[in-house]
């Protein structure tokens, strides 16, 4: 059974049950990057995203709910 996580108003699709833990995660990470202009090891939020949209998967579903891409 697939479910979606409701962030920032948009819906980020999940594939496994253990996908909620993991996109609860993520989120929570770059919401602290963001409050706190924290993007390193990268030198802008930019090139820090850039980065990350390569990894694809629920990174970048979590990335377009805080609307970042």
């Amino acid at each position: 059974m697939t479910e979606n996580f409701l962030l920032n108003g948009h819906e980020v699709p999940l594939s496994a049950p253990s996908d909620l833990a993991v996109a609860k995660r993520v989120a929570a990470q770059f919401q602290r990057r963001i409050s706190e202009n924290d993007w390193r090891p990268y030198r802008s939020q930019q090139e820090a995203i850039e980065a990350w949209s390569k990894l694809g998967g629920i990174r970048v579903a979590v990335m377009k709910a805080l609307e970042l891409l």
